[in-house]
């Protein structure tokens, strides 16, 4: 009887790594990719001298629209602090783009500061309510940060919020089903969790950027 509960807790407990591990290596494509500028491509230069506000606007334009894609292509690469710096240049620039503090929510997901991720998707809502991405990000914020009732109240709009045809909509079922689970069984024994936190730090270790790239191919990227 004793293997047979010690198998069980084992079981349990690795289903909720394998589960959380699926939120986390899913995140960066929750993330607002597809911004796109308005008519950036299609219009014509306008000179500085017969419409110096035309000028700035379009150059404020392309700016805004070049720190995006270079936090988009930071995020894929998963180097948040040139995410990080390339999206507060963004927000500067654009301080009600929704899109912006989404994925500076999953750049800090990225750093493991859930708090500041959590304040980031909790913005993107409050400048757009039907952000489906951002509840997303604030429900895996939300669980690492030990709020599983707020967590599941997230991934609930998640869901609700979300076409029939999401790919993660299995993902945030599955998420809300363990949640559940938790809060109904209570919190695991610490050895249980400090074996989740290995193993789950040792799945990052492995499937790092850094642990793939020889160093000689490193490049510094700068984002003014």
């Amino acid at each position: 009887m004793h293997g047979l509960m010690e198998k069980t807790t084992t079981f349990t407990a690795l289903a909720l790594v394998l589960m959380m591990l699926a939120l986390l290596s899913g995140f960066a494509n929750r993330a607002q990719f597809a911004y796109q500028p308005p008519r950036l491509e299609s219009e014509p230069p306008i000179d500085a001298q017969a419409d110096p506000q035309g000028h700035a606007r379009q150059y404020r334009a392309r700016l805004l629209d070049e720190r995006f894609q270079q936090a988009v292509a930071m995020l894929h690469a998963k180097r948040y602090d040139f995410a990080i710096t390339a999206l507060h240049r963004v927000i500067e620039l654009a301080p009600e783009m929704p899109e912006a503090y989404v994925n500076m929510g999953y750049a800090l997901i990225g750093k493991q500061d859930y708090q500041a991720a959590a304040d980031f998707f909790s913005a993107a809502i409050e400048l757009k309510p039907y952000q489906a991405n951002a509840y997303w990000g604030l429900a895996v914020s939300l669980e690492q940060l030990e709020d599983l009732a707020g967590a599941m109240g997230a991934m609930r709009t998640f869901i609700h919020l979300s076409p029939p045809n999401d790919p993660f909509l299995r993902k945030a079922r599955s998420a809300l089903w363990e949640w559940e689970s938790t809060l109904k069984r209570g919190p695991l024994p610490e050895a249980e969790q400090e074996w989740i936190e290995r193993r789950s730090a040792e799945w990052d270790e492995r499937n790092s950027l850094e642990a793939d790239m020889p160093a000689a191919r490193e490049r510094a990227i700068e984002v003014n």
